[in-house]
């Protein structure tokens, strides 16, 4: 509901920049008194980021400092703990130092996870393992997403103004809200089947459009792509049945037998629940037994001795030797 009360205000002059996100200095907490309870966050990290994280803490830990934030580094636990201290005077930064060790522990190098400290920079770690449950797939939509030689990426940075990593399971991405946003759900659509390059050239279109003044009052869905679905699932071919010239018989086929018929018949109905758990047992037994045979026969195949050829050449020799009347030829010396 707009507001009714339409009154001067002398100090909202024209020149004030009111989407300018301020510094949050010492002097806007103006009781100056520490914080009434100590706020932590703690976040576990995986064992081959263990040596980077032990390398870097120093770094991280003269980071915080400036705000004022203590940090823990456990290794034995594999975990980071970020808390407020006394001096701590931005209510705020507790939630950027939990951040920090978030993207720390995904695999986002320090010198621009540090990055998100700034008031302008948000992230968001984008979960992607559950979309697809076959593994080959699931791999074939990530690397999708990266693109070859991480093209894809690259132009998906450029446009949104944010830096991607993915690692795992997840799509780390740090930049303004709106880019944030964008790169959500370009990842989603990826892992629903959607090439990114569809939202790239959507993306291309709307920068330039946004440089036209004369259009940023209008609809830009005229000029946006409208893609079609084109994968649509192949249906299986039908199997011809060979008509066959059939008698027509007014009578209608014969009943098949219920499942309990063929108990009765076969005996098993009387069978008191114990007997049929032998039975079933025993059938079990018998189809191991026959596969075992079979895997067996299988692997006794590369035992089995070829079939040599028959060497005739000593034989020949030995039976020239052995006639009578025959000299044999001395070797030349």
């Amino acid at each position: 509901m707009p507001s009714t009360h339409n009154k001067d205000k002398p100090w909202d002059t024209p020149d004030i920049d009111k989407w300018k996100i301020e510094e949050f200095t010492p002097e806007d907490n103006v009781s100056g008194l520490p914080f009434s309870e100590e706020s932590s966050f703690m976040t576990l990290f995986p064992k081959y980021r263990e040596v980077y994280l032990k390398s870097i803490w120093k770094d991280v830990s003269r980071a915080l400092e400036k705000f004022n934030i203590a940090c823990v580094l456990d290794l034995v636990e594999g975990s980071m703990t970020v808390k407020t201290t006394r001096k701590t005077y931005d209510p705020a930064v507790i939630l950027k130092a939990r951040d920090l060790i978030k993207l720390l522990a995904r695999s986002v190098p320090f010198p621009q996870a540090v990055k998100i400290l700034q008031d302008d920079m948000a992230c968001d770690v984008i979960k992607i393992g559950n979309f697809v449950s076959n593994k080959e797939r699931f791999v074939k939509r990530r690397q999708r997403l990266v693109g070859p030689n991480g093209n894809t990426l690259k132009a998906l940075e450029l446009l949104t103004k944010c830096y991607v990593l993915v690692q795992g399971n997840t799509v780390s991405t740090m930049g303004p809200y709106k880019g944030l946003k964008e790169v959500r759900r370009v990842v989603e659509d990826c892992m629903k089947n959607i090439h990114p390059i569809y939202h790239i050239k959507e993306l291309m279109i709307k920068r330039e459009l946004s440089k036209r003044p004369d259009l940023a009052e209008e609809d830009w869905s005229r000029f946006l792509p409208m893609f079609k679905k084109r994968n649509v699932a192949r249906k299986k071919p039908k199997s011809i049945k060979s008509k066959e010239n059939k008698v027509y018989t007014p009578f209608p086929p014969a009943q098949l037998p219920r499942k309990v018929d063929l108990q009765i018949e076969s005996g098993e109905y009387f069978l008191s629940k114990k007997e049929k758990e032998a039975k079933k047992l025993d059938e079990r037994k018998k189809e191991q037994a026959e596969k075992q045979i079979r895997k067996d026969e299988i692997r006794a195949k590369d035992y089995v001795a070829p079939v040599e050829k028959e060497y005739r050449g000593s034989s020949k020799r030995s039976r020239d030797a052995t006639e009578p009347g025959k000299r044999t030829k001395k070797p030349k010396a």
